[in-house]
């Protein structure tokens, strides 16, 4: 059998999201196949610019198929790329919501999450118009759906109305480039201006994320010589995001960073006094795993998917109450070192080792034969 990998998501610089979701399967398909733990003979991945350097390098098992035009790719690029190869492919996974036009191979997708149905107010409006247009066309046209929690299916199932059986969950693991960092000293940090102690958040500047509120609840803090530092590259509407730390005056002890390397992100982990993830809506919330990885005591909304990820490791916090939020990061900031402290985080340590790359991908591989096979 043939597959065919819509890598466009997946062949970009800085990733987070479903960009990461979509680089681990890549990665992970690639190994499967490379080592004959898969029905699939040869995988065709297909995207609108050069591969990374970073990605599987092309061989008899993996092919990459460059193609134009990057504007509206699943529509034209995608299609015509699909349509001209041969022989045809036996299915064709989008690792994103949009699955490719005008082809008669099966296709499966990946859906993170559908907030933009719940808060559609915190999207701008091409971005919207797409979320939800292009995401119904696929989950209505897919023969597979792969979600990232039981939350994101039964919201998808919800908002869809279609049946469990079409929708599959397979849970994000951990970076394994991150694991692997050795963490610097904390002084390392000091040439991002950053000094101990802070707090951390990590997450795309967007509304859903909540950081305005918890600069805000940052505010109230009793404490006025800890610090916040909040990584995440910009994402859309992050405006009031960055003039937060005026608007409540704590300009001097609230740093904002890019998008950081997986080395600086690890030493941000391991020296921080707490995570902060304060989001209104995750799908997943990869930044919640990454830091029960480094055993970094977690405050975290008590909605969505963040509940089934964390289990016994969290405290718990209403994304909507400011105060509530406040009261989050102080009970996290009085327990740091404490029993109570050390309980949470081996819970934290125990629930990272359920969520594996490599077993996604498995599930992701076994998926995508079912389908493959069906197809002939």
């Amino acid at each position: 059998m043939i597959l065919s990998i819509d890598g466009y998501e997946a062949n970009s610089g800085n990733r987070v999201g479903v960009g990461r979701f979509a680089y681990e399967m890549l990665i992970g398909i690639e190994r499967k196949l490379k080592h004959g733990d898969s029905q699939f003979t040869k995988a065709r991945v297909y995207m609108p610019d050069k591969p990374t350097d970073d990605l599987p390098s092309a061989s008899a098992v993996w092919e990459y198929s460059v193609g134009k035009p990057k504007k509206l790719w699943t529509f034209i690029g995608l299609p015509w790329l699909l349509y001209r190869d041969a022989p045809i492919a036996d299915v064709v996974f989008s690792p994103t919501h949009y699955i490719p036009r005008f082809t008669n191979i099966p296709r499966v997708c990946a859906i993170m999450d559908v907030s933009y149905l719940h808060y559609p107010e915190m999207f701008d409006t091409l971005d919207l118009y797409q979320l939800t247009k292009w995401t119904e066309y696929s989950v209505r046209h897919a023969k597979k759906v792969i979600t990232i929690s039981e939350y994101s299916k039964h919201a998808i199932m919800e908002a869809y109305s279609i049946a469990s059986e079409r929708i599959v969950v397979v849970y994000p693991g951990m970076s394994m480039s991150l694991l692997e960092q050795k963490p610097q000293k904390s002084s390392h940090l000091t040439r991002f201006g950053i000094r101990a102690p802070y707090i951390l958040s990590v997450g795309t500047l967007q509304p859903r994320k909540n950081f305005v509120r918890l600069i805000e609840a940052f505010s109230l803090l009793e404490d006025k010589n800890i610090a916040l530092v909040i990584v995440g590259k910009k994402g859309w509407m992050y405006e009031e995001i960055l003039a937060a730390p005026s608007a409540y005056e704590v300009k001097d002890r609230v740093k904002i960073l890019d998008f950081v390397t997986d080395d600086d992100l690890s030493t941000l982990y391991t020296h921080a006094q707490c995570f902060v993830l304060p989001s209104l809506y995750e799908g997943f919330g990869l930044p919640v795993l990454e830091a029960m990885a480094h055993e970094c005591s977690i405050v975290v909304s008590n909605v969505s998917s963040v509940p089934e990820i964390s289990g016994d490791a969290a405290i718990y916090v209403d994304p909507l109450s400011v105060s509530s939020i406040c009261e989050g990061i102080t009970k996290a900031l009085f327990e740091h070192g404490t029993s109570q402290e050390k309980e949470r985080l081996a819970i934290g340590k125990k629930r990272v080792s359920l969520f594996s790359w490599d077993t996604a991908a498995k599930q992701v591989v076994s998926i995508l034969e079912e389908v493959g096979k069906k197809s002939k």
